[in-house]
């Protein structure tokens, strides 16, 4: 199965729950989340959802973290089978690995409004790291890497304006940010504290457990 391309805000609404996957959008009314609340396909609030099998359950989790990081099937298998190889808890190794993807690290240096802009903006070679142009979204990134713009990217428009929004931005305690500069640096990798609270890890191992 690969990367969904429909709708996206259908994702959200598949799943019941807002995973961020339009930027700035998500937090205004505009969101489609905000106005309906039924699944896709249901036309009538008084429509009653199927009793979902706690298989079924394990699948919606798994879609819900594949959907917000923006990934393929194969590949989340792959990051799967990496997980289970560390040494730990496999479900927190597998979203720190996640975590680590080079297209998220530019997502949550705030220098992309969503996941997919993101990558986005690395596929299309504006990233450097540690001067290198890096173009591969599935980068994992390591302590100490210097996350920074291409100079001839610096004199976009886009460029331009982050500069000036980029200021005052909270970013994750295991990443830094020089926002003069729109650099970023990799302090270290992150741990299950760093983790996004709404995802269920346990249910994800679960899932391939079977």
């Amino acid at each position: 199965m690969g990367r969904y391309t429909g709708p996206t805000c259908r994702l959200c609404r598949y799943l019941g729950e807002k995973l961020m996957l339009k930027g700035e959008k998500c937090f205004t009314p505009k969101c489609p989340l905000e106005k309906k609340n039924s699944s896709p396909g249901e036309h009538s609030l008084s429509s009653r959802r199927r009793r979902i099998t706690e298989r079924g359950l394990q699948l919606r989790e798994k879609q819900k973290v594949r959907f917000s990081y923006g990934i393929f099937e194969r590949q989340f298998r792959k990051f799967f089978r990496e997980a289970q190889r560390a040494r730990g808890i496999t479900g927190e190794n597998l979203l720190i690995l996640l975590e680590r993807r080079l297209d998220n690290v530019v997502y949550r240096l705030g220098f992309a409004s969503s996941r997919a802009q993101a990558r986005q903006i690395v596929r299309h070679g504006h990233i450097l790291v540690n001067g290198h142009k890096v173009d591969m979204p599935t980068y994992l990134v390591r302590p100490d890497d210097v996350i920074a713009w291409r100079e001839s990217s610096t004199k976009t428009g886009y460029y331009e304006k982050l500069s000036e929004e980029i200021k005052g931005r909270t970013i994750p305690g295991w990443l830094s940010l020089d926002e003069e500069n729109v650099v970023g640096k990799v302090l270290t990798l992150p741990t299950k504290d760093d983790l996004d609270a709404k995802f269920d890890a346990k249910v994800i191992v679960e899932y391939y457990s079977r």
